[in-house]
C-alpha cells in the first residue's frame, strides 16, 4: 500500500481501539512522509544554508516538528518528561518574521543533522508509545487528549508544504530528484482562459467543538455573509497568461501595484516570478528538485502583491472590475461544485494530497463543472486578510497558532496544492501567509463589483487600549465594579423624572458607558479624541464584539472576546453613535443634550476651563454635566497654569472641586453631594492601578 498517499483522521467514527491505531498509523505515515522529503536534499550541507531569508535553515524545521510534540505535550499535562531541554527550545519558534521570531542565524548554535535525527528517533519512539497507551474516548474532540496528538500530527503536514518551498528556492546542486517525488511530465498549448458567471447567494462557514475532522482554532466558530453574483476565471492563471504581464512591463508600472507591493518590487528588484528562470533563450521552471523547460500551461506562482498586480494591470486593459476573490467567493464558487471533502474522497478530484504528482501540473487537468482547479494543483490567494470567525477561541495548547496572523497583513490561500495533506486539503482549511510570502500558490481572477470589506486587525494589541478594552468590558478586580457601567448607573438614577432624550458621552474611550446610557436614553453620542479608542467603540457597535489581547507578565498574552450582547447591550447599537471629537473645541452640531457626562476626561484635557466654560451651550436647560475624575493633574496633559485645582491658591490649597464650583457656578448649581467611584486598571496579571474617582453632578440653571 502507497503509504505516501493518506487522508487525515475522522474522530468521531469507529471504537476507541481502531481509532488508536488509525491515529498511530498516521502519525507514523506522517514522520516517515516528513524524512522522504528531506531525503530530497542532497547532502547534509543543504540543511544550514538560508534558502529563504525570512525563515530558518532546514536544519531548524527538522527539530522543530519532533520538538513541537514535546512542548504540546508538556503544555498539556500528559507528560513531564523532556528528551532534550536543548532542542525543545532551540527549535520551538520561528515560522514567520513575528516579533518575538529570532532569525538571526548568528544566534544559534546548530546541531549536527545526524543529532537532530537521533533526537527524531526518541521523540517519534516517545509519543508512539504515548499513543499505545493514553486513555481514549471517543469520540475525539478539541477537548480530548488525542487530539494534541492530531495537533502534533497536522502541524507536521503544514510543515512538510512550507519545506518543501523552501527547498525549491535551494540552489540546484543542493537537491537530488527522486522516484517518490516524481513531478508531472504532461505540459500543452495554453486555454485561452475566460469568466464563467457565477450565481451569488448565502455563504455560512465555520465549525463546532464536535466536528468529525480535526481543526485549527481559526476554523472554528459561524461566519454568515451574503454573496453577490460574480464571474470567475474558469481556469487559475496559467504561466503563459501571466507572461503578457511580464512582458508589458508590469514590473516597473508603479500604478498597477499597491504601496506595500511597489515597495517589494523596489525591494526585491523582480521582474518576474520566482520560480521563472530566465535564460538567453526564454524562461525555464524551477520545481521543487529540477529544471525543466518551462510549462507554460501550468498555473503561475507568485506572492499576494503579485497576483494583484496582475488583477489591476489585466483590469485597466479590460475596463472590468478584475480582482482576486474573497474568501467567501471562493466558498460559494466551491459550494456550487459537486466536490467531496478529503477524507471522504475516493480519488482526489485535483492535484492534491500528493495523490498525483510532486510539482504542479496543467490548469486543463482537472475540471469540476464549468471550472478547472476549483481545489489541488497551487493555492490560491484571496483578497481577504484572516480574523477568527464569531466564537473563536484559541485552545489553550497552542494560543498562538493563528492570534498573530489576525493583524490584517496576512491573506488567506484556498484550496490547497499538490501537497497539501491532511488539514490543509480540507474545505474548512483556512491558511494565511504575509503578502509578500511564497508558498506553491497562484491565483484565479474574478470580476465582481462586491466591494471588500476593509480589514482591522481582529487581535487588539496596543497596550492602553487593551486595558481600557479589559476595563470597560472585562472582569472586575478586586471586588471593585465595572467603572463605566457604574457611572451610567448614577447618571440614569439621577436622571429619573428628568428628559432622557439625547445624551453626550466626552472621553467615552471604548464606548461601556456610551452603550450602557443607550438602555433608557433615546440616542446618545460618544465622542473620544483618541482613534485608537473610538475604533473599538466603532467595533461594538458594528459587530457587536470587541477582541483584544492582555498582557500576563513578559511576552506572554491571552486573548479574549467580547459581546455586546454579554451586558445585556445588543439593542443598544442602534441608539448610538460615535465620532473622534476635541472636547475643548467641540463642533457645533454636538449640542441639545439632556445629560453631558466626561468620565476621567478633566485632567487629561490641554485646556479644561475652556470645556468648563462652554459646555453649558450644550445642555437644555434642567440638563445635567456629570463629571469624574480622579484629579490627577500632570503637565504631560495639562500645562500647570490650566489646571482647574491641585495647587495653592493665595498660599492656601486649592482642590479640584472648588475650582469646579468657582467656574460652573454661574451656569450650573451642584445636584447632589460629591461621591467617590474606585476603579481598577489591569495592566498585567500581578499589576493594577486602583483609583478613586470623585463624581459630581451639576444641573443646568434656567437662564
Amino acid at each position: 500500500m502507497n503509504r505516501r498517499v493518506t487522508k487525515t483522521t475522522i474522530l468521531n467514527q469507529g471504537n476507541a481501539e481502531e481509532k488508536r491505531a488509525e491515529i498511530r498509523q498516521y502519525f507514523h505515515d506522517t514522520f516517515a512522509l516528513e524524512d522522504q522529503l528531506y531525503g530530497t536534499l542532497a547532502g547534509d550541507e543543504a540543511f544550514y544554508l538560508r534558502a529563504e531569508p525570512l525563515r530558518h535553515p532546514l536544519i531548524f524545521y527538522l527539530g522543530h516538528t519532533a520538538t513541537f510534540y514535546m512542548n504540546k505535550l508538556i503544555i498539556a499535562k500528559l507528560t513531564t518528561t523532556r528528551i532534550n531541554h536543548t532542542f525543545e527550545s532551540m527549535f520551538a519558534v520561528g515560522v514567520d518574521e513575528m516579533s518575538w521570531d529570532d532569525l538571526d542565524s548568528s544566534h544559534y548554535d546548530w546541531p549536527s543533522v545526524e543529532a537532530v535525527k537521533e533526537y527524531r528517533v526518541q521523540v517519534r519512539n516517545f509519543v508512539d508509545q504515548l499513543i499505545s497507551t493514553l486513555p481514549l474516548e471517543m469520540p475525539i474532540n478539541w477537548e480530548s487528549p488525542f487530539w494534541v496528538m492530531m495537533m502534533g500530527i497536522e502541524h507536521q503536514r503544514i510543515h512538510l508544504e512550507t519545506s518543501s518551498v523552501i527547498i525549491r528556492r535551494l540552489p540546484i546542486d543542493q537537491v537530488r530528484q527522486l522516484d517518490v517525488w516524481k513531478i508531472c511530465e504532461q505540459s500543452n498549448e495554453p486555454p485561452e482562459n475566460s469568466l464563467i458567471p457565477v450565481k451569488g447567494g448565502k455563504v455560512v462557514v465555520g465549525k463546532h467543538k464536535n466536528d468529525p475532522l480535526y481543526g485549527w482554532d481559526n476554523e472554528f466558530g459561524v461566519h454568515e455573509a451574503e454573496v453577490w453574483d460574480f464571474a470567475a476565471a474558469k481556469y487559475l492563471v496559467s504561466n503563459k497568461e501571466y507572461l503578457s504581464f511580464v512582458e508589458d512591463h508590469g514590473y516597473k508600472q508603479q500604478q498597477f501595484w499597491t504601496e506595500e507591493g511597489w515597495n517589494w518590487v523596489s525591494f526585491s528588484q523582480a521582474q518576474h516570478p520566482l520560480f521563472w528562470i530566465p535564460g538567453k533563450d526564454g524562461y525555464q521552471y524551477r520545481t521543487m528538485t529540477s529544471i525543466i523547460e518551462m510549462p507554460w500551461d501550468w498555473p503561475v506562482e507568485v506572492n499576494y502583491l503579485e497576483a494583484k498586480a496582475f488583477c489591476n494591470w489585466m483590469a485597466d486593459k479590460t475596463g472590468k472590475p478584475i480582482r482576486l476573490p474573497s474568501e467567501d467567493e471562493w466558498y460559494r464558487l466551491r459550494s456550487l461544485q459537486p466536490i467531496a471533502d478529503q477524507p471522504y474522497w475516493d480519488k482526489a478530484p485535483g492535484n492534491i494530497n500528493l495523490e498525483y504528482w510532486a510539482s504542479s501540473c496543467p490548469v486543463t487537468r482537472f475540471s469540476v463543472g464549468d471550472f478547472y482547479d476549483i481545489i489541488g494543483n497551487v493555492w490560491q490567494w484571496t483578497e481577504t486578510p484572516i480574523s477568527g470567525f464569531t466564537g473563536f477561541e484559541v485552545h489553550p495548547c497552542y494560543d498562538d497558532f493563528s492570534t498573530p496572523t489576525f493583524d490584517t497583513r496576512h491573506n488567506l490561500i484556498k484550496g490547497g496544492s499538490w501537497i497539501s495533506t491532511g488539514n490543509e486539503a480540507t474545505k474548512d482549511a483556512r491558511y494565511a501567509f504575509r503578502r509578500h510570502f511564497f508558498q506553491h500558490a497562484g491565483f484565479r481572477y474574478v470580476e465582481a463589483k462586491q466591494p471588500l470589506v476593509q480589514p482591522e486587525a481582529m487581535y487588539e494589541t496596543d497596550g492602553a487600549v487593551s486595558q481600557y478594552c479589559e476595563a470597560h468590558y472585562g472582569k472586575s478586580y478586586f471586588d471593585v465594579a465595572n467603572f463605566s457601567a457604574t457611572v451610567a448607573a448614577h447618571c440614569l438614577a439621577l436622571m429619573e423624572n428628568r428628559p432622557k432624550k439625547k445624551a453626550l458621552d466626552l472621553g467615552c474611550a471604548v464606548g461601556r458607558t456610551t452603550f450602557e446610557l443607550a438602555k433608557e436614553f433615546d440616542f446618545v453620542q460618544g465622542l473620544d479624541f483618541s482613534a485608537r479608542f473610538i475604533r473599538i467603540a466603532f467595533q461594538m457597535q458594528e459587530k457587536g464584539a470587541t477582541h483584544y489581547g492582555l498582557t500576563e507578565e513578559g511576552e506572554i498574552t491571552s486573548y479574549h472576546e467580547r459581546k455586546l450582547a454579554d451586558f445585556g447591550l445588543e439593542s443598544t447599537k442602534n441608539k448610538v453613535e460615535f465620532f473622534q471629537a476635541d472636547a475643548s473645541n467641540l463642533k457645533p452640531r454636538f449640542t441639545g443634550y439632556d445629560l453631558i457626562v466626561a468620565a476621567n476626561l478633566l485632567d487629561r484635557l490641554y485646556d479644561p476651563r475652556t470645556f468648563l466654560t462652554t459646555i453649558h451651550e450644550r445642555l437644555h436647560p434642567g440638563g445635567l454635566l456629570v463629571l469624574t475624575s480622579p484629579y490627577t493633574w500632570l503637565e504631560e496633559f495639562t500645562k500647570k497654569e490650566n489646571w482647574i485645582g491641585g495647587f495653592r491658591r493665595d498660599g492656601e490649597p486649592y482642590t479640584t472641586l472648588e475650582g469646579l464650583q468657582e467656574i460652573l457656578s454661574k451656569h450650573f448649581q451642584m445636584a447632589t453631594d460629591p461621591q467617590d467611584i474606585p476603579f481598577v486598571l489591569r495592566e498585567t496579571k500581578r499589576k493594577f492601578q486602583h483609583t478613586i474617582a470623585q463624581m459630581t453632578a451639576w444641573e443646568k440653571r434656567a437662564d
